[in-house]
């Protein structure tokens, strides 16, 4: 999740709404957390992706980001986006970029909206690679081009993990003359990412990425451009004010996962959750066509879970930390994402470098599969080891790292509370 900072010394209420309008997508990608291709069985109309937009309004939202699949394949989109933006809702869309022409960048534009972010996951062969499609750079960095024409303030996000993690500053070279924003998260094991564990990040690659994102940063600024982490990259290294801080000068820190208290995400069929990435199974609500958004935001405990969360829900390592106060554990699906449930996130930068000190690393090994459904986990064991050991994964080859692995759970395999 990105966008505009969120002021949480007020009440909660969905300030920032990730909106998936249709799960039907002209990209097959590799990594999708929500395995998107063809679209649900009973996405929203637009008549009633109207009175959604009308709901968002009334309950005080700020900003919305269209997403999918490609939210520009729903019949309704230009009309749900200018339906927001009457109702002074700013509204942006996240996209792979494949169907954006000047002829729909100009479009948008007249709906009002504001800002348009292309997903771009490394140099032209490795982004290819992870969107399962040749040509996919050229029409992303075209996008790039015909919503930077139109007047749209034009930005990039990047997934980061081990096909694509070398490709870092030469990806910011690239993208440096043609955005105004670049947010960087790591490729979480969720959906199809869930099926190519070789393809993630291990723990202590955080040792490596966060510093050279923390250069990048610092590069950034000096050209006015806003390179901000996902919440589910850092957390508490020597690098973190610099990294959450959306300004030089300023000293900000992770604030933990806002999901459900300033953050809502909606899926196509109506379905609802704090977050758009937090699992389906676990997270939704309610429905927007059998309860209002109201209704769902302030009576569903599924969404309310993050709003009263202390370290009492902490577990594994987590519990014990000194930052575990105010982080409490870090991103929601994240954590979920390894170990089935939230509390115990390994995906830390602090928390690698403390064990680090000690001589030792965290290594996530797969032990259940995912199910195949949208927005799905499988299970790891955490496993320490000593922080020399030989890695199995170095010099691993591109078609290896992206390979399907969907490995059953070995029956003598428990998860570790580490």
């Amino acid at each position: 999740m990105g966008g505009r900072r969120l002021d949480v010394t007020q009440a909660f209420f969905p300030a920032y709404v990730v909106w998936e309008l249709t799960l039907r997508c002209d990209h097959a990608c590799l990594h999708c957390g929500s395995r998107a291709s063809a679209a649900r069985p009973s996405e929203l109309s637009t008549a009633e992706a109207l009175e959604v937009a009308a709901q968002l309004a009334d309950l005080g939202t700020r900003d919305v980001i269209l997403i999918g699949g490609e939210a520009y394949l729903h019949d309704g989109f230009l009309e749900v986006a200018r339906a927001l933006t009457r109702r002074g809702v700013r509204a942006g869309l996240t996209t792979g970029g494949r169907g954006i022409t000047a002829e729909l960048a100009r479009a948008m534009k007249d709906a009002g909206m504001l800002q348009v972010s292309v997903s771009v996951d490394g140099l032209e062969g490795t982004h290819d690679r992870m969107r399962n499609l040749k040509g996919s750079f050229a029409s992303a960095i075209a996008a790039l081009e015909h919503v930077k024409a139109a007047g749209l303030e034009t930005m990039a996000n990047t997934n980061v993990n081990r096909l694509n993690m070398g490709d870092l500053e030469g990806l910011y070279a690239r993208l440096e003359g043609a955005i105004v924003a670049w947010q960087v998260q790591i490729t979480t094991p969720l959906g199809r990412a869930a099926d190519r564990t070789a393809m993630i990040l291990q723990p202590w690659d955080l040792l490596e990425v966060l510093p050279r994102i923390a250069a990048l940063k610092e590069r950034a600024l000096a050209r006015g451009i806003s390179l901000m982490p996902g919440n589910n990259l850092g957390y508490f290294g020597p690098e973190e004010a610099l990294l959450r801080s959306p300004r030089a000068g300023m000293r900000d820190h992770f604030a933990g996962c806002q999901a459900g208290r300033f953050v809502m995400g909606i899926e196509s069929d109506g379905a609802v959750k704090g977050c758009p990435s937090l699992q389906t199974s676990h997270y939704v609500g309610g429905n927007a066509r059998e309860r209002s958004l109201k209704d769902v935001w302030t009576g569903s405990s599924q969404l309310a879970f993050a709003r009263a969360r202390t370290r009492d829900d902490l577990w594994g390592f987590c519990m014990t930390c000194p930052f575990g106060d105010v982080c409490l554990g870090g991103c929601t699906f994240t954590a979920h994402a390894v170990s089935g449930r939230p509390g115990n996130n390994p995906y830390c930068h602090f928390r690698a470098r403390e064990l680090q000190k000690q001589g030792l690393r965290e290594r996530l090994v797969p032990a259940a599969p995912a199910p195949g459904r949208p927005f799905d986990n499988g299970l790891f064991e955490i496993a320490v080891e000593p922080f020399d050991a030989p890695d199995p994964q170095d010099n691993l080859p591109a078609e290896r790292l992206v390979q399907l692995d969907r490995r059953p759970r070995p029956a003598n395999v428990r998860l570790t509370s580490t």
